[in-house]
């Protein structure tokens, strides 16, 4: 096939006007194509006054050989081949099925390819299912009663689960390809495939994981749930097995471990258990919420209400002046923001949202880069504790009952305590104690986040506006800890696999789902599963 792009097309065209200006474009007849395909459909909305989706089709022809050989327009290349290739099979001999730790998307996507090669692997999950799940959190978000092993950050599908479900990346990897197919197969919609920035919300992730790990039980694999992996069993250097619930030992001499980022009290074992575990920056700030009505207009203008446009995002970031790098993350459109605790005394904040995105306000990560040295502490979980005595601080400001300290961002550049809220509603559940955010994080995240907030209005106009709604505290964007591993994706332990997000080697759930796969892959390309003669 032939790839084609910078196809435009005002947002007020017919989507048929496609196929003519592919005609047009490559200067063929409509007998000449055969048929075409949506590989990237983009918004040009940087006039805003004219606004266009941009394509990138790829298009199948009579004779493309000799289409080649007289076109000599741009923007026309062979469309490379993007399928998935499975791995050949290793000669090793595994002694126990291979136990994956985590059904976050690295656990998941491990354990499928694994299934799909044959290998039965057994999965461990210290959360419930998704539905028991969702149940537990709705009841956290109602009446502020944690359940510490079901929450936001653990559960069937990881923390992505209650998230705005966003599928972008910026590695370049055929594996995401292989990823996308998989989610569409589990009950995405096809458009992920071809849409610049594709999300499925929470409430299709929900679905999602549920039908993946079906696939993994259907081809052979295993999935225990309320499992917590509370031990690594070591000989000599190698793994032997796990004990799970501190009382059920499982004899295995491979593990792939894809733990989440807040994955706390497993780290503590890791690392007295001898693992290789190295400091990693990561992020620390607020969840900060505008109307979304404003979102709009500021980004699409005169276009705000298109019914082909829905809610606008934005992706910023700001230098500032003491050297630290300030930037929004996680951006929900027609979101919330929401409770994600998963220790008791401890408040975090995220964001969420539908499929949908028709929800009132729009919220983002407005957050502000640590490093080790900000840690003053060479432990490898020195940044854990960073994060764990500002999530405490949080919890006491906010009235210690989860309700989450707010400040409006007029008052926060004022160095004013927030009385009362103005006209922005907060989405928080379940509930918000006006303050003083000055009370909870620290002063170069404060100096920070004053200064990018009045540089990003400057992009983003209506950023900084007074009624705004900057909730804390946001510590989780990100691992604060890397798992050591070679190049061979193996840990120092022999037989331990760190992967994903929570290992400190991915940043999302495609990244982390790619991860996954190419642990996977060293793992197959090392063994045979034990039905293998």
């Amino acid at each position: 096939m032939i790839r084609v792009s910078e196809i435009k097309i005002s947002i007020d065209a017919d989507e048929d006007k496609l196929k003519h200006e592919i005609l047009k474009k490559l200067r063929i007849k409509d007998k000449d194509l055969i048929e075409y395909f949506i590989y990237k459909k983009s918004i040009d909305a940087r006039k805003k006054d004219k606004i266009y989706f941009v394509y990138i089709v790829d298009v199948k022809l009579k004779d493309e050989k000799a289409f080649l050989e007289r076109y000599k327009g741009n923007n026309v290349a062979i469309t490379p081949n993007m399928e998935y290739e499975s791995v050949q099979i290793g000669s090793q001999l595994l002694k126990e099925p291979p136990v994956v730790i985590g059904t976050g998307p690295a656990g998941l996507f491990a354990a499928l390819i694994l299934a799909e090669m044959g290998f039965a692997p057994i999965m461990f999950e210290r959360g419930k299912k998704v539905d028991e799940r969702s149940k537990d959190v709705n009841g956290f978000w109602g009446n502020g009663k944690l359940n510490p092993e079901s929450n936001v950050q653990f559960g069937e599908g990881g923390a992505g689960t209650f998230s705005d479900g966003k599928l972008t990346t910026q590695i370049k990897d055929l594996r995401c390809r292989k990823v996308l197919w998989e989610l569409i197969s589990a009950g995405a919609p096809e458009e992920i495939l071809y849409n610049y920035k594709p999300h499925v919300g929470t409430d299709k992730l929900r679905e999602i994981v549920k039908n993946i790990r079906e696939k993994i039980t259907a081809l052979g694999g295993e999935v225990h749930f309320n499992s917590r992996v509370t031990d690594l069993i070591i000989d000599n250097g190698k793994l032997a097995g796990v004990l799970v619930n501190d009382n059920i030992k499982v004899n295995t001499d491979l593990v792939i471990l894809a733990v989440g980022h807040s994955a706390r009290d497993t780290f503590h074992m890791l690392n007295d258990n001898g693992v290789e575990i190295h400091q990693k920056p990561f992020s620390v700030g607020v969840r900060i919420e505008h109307p979304q009505g404003l979102i709009n207009k500021s980004q699409y203008g005169a276009f705000a209400t298109h019914p082909k446009l829905g809610a606008a995002d934005y992706k910023l970031s700001y230098h500032c002046e003491n050297g630290r790098t300030a930037y929004t993350f996680c951006m929900c459109p027609g979101g919330e923001v929401v409770a994600a605790a998963s220790e008791e005394g401890k408040l975090v904040t995220n964001g969420m949202s539908y499929y949908s995105r028709d929800k009132e306000n729009a919220n983002s990560a407005l957050l502000v880069g640590v490093n080790p040295e900000d840690f003053n502490d060479t432990h490898p979980l020195a940044g854990v504790y960073l994060q764990q005595s500002l999530e405490e601080k949080a919890f006491v400001l906010g009235g210690r009952n989860y309700n989450a300290p707010v400040q409006l961002v007029g008052d926060f550049l004022k160095d004013t305590p927030t009385k009362e809220l103005g006209d922005v509603k907060a989405s928080y559940r379940p509930g918000v104690t006006p303050t003083d955010l000055r009370e909870c994080l620290p002063d170069y995240i404060i100096t920070a986040m004053k200064e990018a907030i009045l540089g990003l209005d400057n992009k983003l106009k209506g950023f900084a506006l007074h009624d705004a709604i900057m909730t804390a505290v946001e510590t989780r964007s990100s691992s604060p800890v890397r798992i050591v591993r070679d190049k061979n994706y193996e840990g120092n332990i022999k037989g331990l696999y760190p992967t994903g997000e929570g290992a400190g080697y991915a940043g999302g759930i495609i990244s982390a789902a790619v991860d996954g796969i190419k642990v996977a892959e060293a793992v197959v390309k090392k063994y045979k599963p034990l039905n293998k003669k």
